[in-house]
């Protein structure tokens, strides 16, 4: 088939008529005729697809990614009602590519086998995922920290869009991981969730005990609350505090009525075992 002139398919049916034996140039006419569901598309078939789509109103992955050499970092997406999506992350020297999701949410990103290779002394890979209604997961691994293990997951139900981003950097020195014990109690009825940050690493929201695995040179972890509160006339006090000394550190209170993601959060500074409790507010 000459190159830039495929050959029509009313040629190609012609090859299959009753009676008539293809040949081994015709069979390769009819595959190089073909798109491999492998095969990425030009920049000019994508704009002929996507001028042919009224809409699109799937959920999509954002991704970029620099400074990572030929570094491959896969992700795997699954939903109810699909199969497994597989995106692989690689260096993006033309700005950010949007993938869109098949299928409904809620949606599992699931890290699978993660490079640490290519680092200088200092330098580690860094990895930030954060969704539209701006909850982000920010992990350092590589070098003498530990790799992404296969299976972290990012769960996503309502949100529109993801944003993931791996970059390399130079810290300036060795980290070391610090873990702080979270311990929560939500003696309501509402499904309060909470989320943990720390310079250069995140957690999502979460109505689960968890241990942190953050980083020796930002050990400042910073909380905040949110919980849906329309459909109870009964506010909510969480209060945090170090178990370590027995000390409150602070209450948030979650007003009745409304629909909170709250901004003022605790501020949780070397300490290893923190206590979060919530209880409904005595009037």
């Amino acid at each position: 088939m000459e190159e830039n002139k495929p050959i029509t398919r009313e040629e190609l049916k012609t090859y299959f008529e009753t009676g008539k034996y293809p040949t081994q140039s015709q069979f390769s006419d009819l595959i190089d005729s073909l798109k491999h569901k492998k095969d990425r598309l030009t920049n000019k078939e994508a704009v002929i697809i996507a001028n042919s789509i009224v809409s699109i109103n799937n959920v999509y992955l954002g991704f970029y990614a620099f400074g990572i050499e030929n570094q491959k970092f896969p992700i795997s997406i699954s939903s109810d009602d699909e199969d497994v999506q597989e995106i692989i992350i690689e260096n993006t020297p033309r700005g950010e590519i949007k993938q869109y999701l098949f299928g409904n949410g809620p949606y599992t990103f699931r890290t699978k086998e993660f490079p640490a290779e290519g680092l200088g002394e200092n330098e580690y890979y860094y990895l930030e995922i954060v969704s539209s209604d701006s909850t982000r997961m920010v992990r350092i691994f590589g070098n003498n920290l530990p790799t992404i293990p296969e299976g972290l997951e990012f769960v996503m139900s309502e949100d529109r869009w993801l944003n993931a981003r791996i970059n390399k950097m130079n810290v300036g020195q060795q980290l070391k991981i610090v873990h702080t014990n979270i311990e929560f109690v939500n003696k309501t009825e509402v499904p309060v969730q909470y989320k943990i940050e720390a310079g250069q690493w995140a957690n999502p929201y979460t109505g689960k005990s968890i241990v942190t695995d953050h980083y020796d040179m930002h050990d400042i972890l910073y909380l905040v609350f949110k919980a849906d509160l329309r459909g109870t006339n009964q506010s909510i006090g969480c209060s945090v505090y170090d178990m370590d000394s027995n000390k409150l550190l602070k209450t948030i209170n979650l007003e009745a009525g409304q629909n909170i993601q709250t901004t003022e959060g605790v501020e949780i500074k070397e300490i290893r075992n923190v206590r979060i409790e919530c209880n409904y507010s005595v009037n």
